[in-house]
């Protein structure tokens, strides 16, 4: 790995590493080499992992409670090879591409959050919803982009729109 080792770090510059880190994630994994792709996931992985250490409560994993509600390194790792392999067999034209309209899962999730204040959610609850429900990332992300969009972006949360509330009355009377 290269760098300063992430728990030598201050606050100020592990919270600027990691956005640099999450920042150029796209361009090294379109472009970058193999060994350049291993040793950005490294050392992003092992960033994420000293903040999540130092802040819990500041992601969804720590969403619900003290650090005993942090999920053990074995899960997370498992998530991102899961998410990883996701994203490689969509890019290689081998993944299932999601329905042409909202699945289980993400009827599940718009239910959800119809159910809340206001037809909205914390946008950190939606995604750790989400997970939990199994929901695919491109399906929710079709969610916002379907015509009329299901679900918008409102600052911080996200909320269910007319068109939502209106698929989810005629999908479940």
């Amino acid at each position: 790995m290269q760098g300063v080792p992430a728990h030598d770090l201050t606050d100020e510059e592990l919270e600027r590493q990691g956005l640099h880190a999450h920042a150029t994630r796209h361009w090294v994994f379109l472009h970058g080499t193999a060994e350049q792709f291993r040793t950005h996931t490294n050392r992003m992985l092992e960033l994420e992992q000293e903040y999540l250490r130092r802040h819990p409560q500041r992601t969804w994993q720590g969403v619900g409670g003290g650090p005993e509600a942090v999920e053990p390194v074995t899960s997370r790792i498992r998530d991102l090879v899961h998410t990883f392999v996701q994203e490689i067999d969509y890019l290689l034209g081998d993944a299932d591409e999601p329905a042409s309209g909202p699945g289980p899962a993400e009827a599940t999730l718009l239910a959800r959050i119809a159910g809340g204040p206001g037809g909205r959610m914390h946008k950190l609850a939606v995604h750790q919803l989400a997970r939990e429900l199994g929901a695919h990332p491109r399906a929710v992300a079709q969610l916002y982009k379907s015509d009329p969009p299901l679900l918008a972006a409102s600052g911080e949360d996200r909320a269910l729109t007319d068109a939502g509330q209106a698929w989810l009355a005629a999908a479940h009377p």
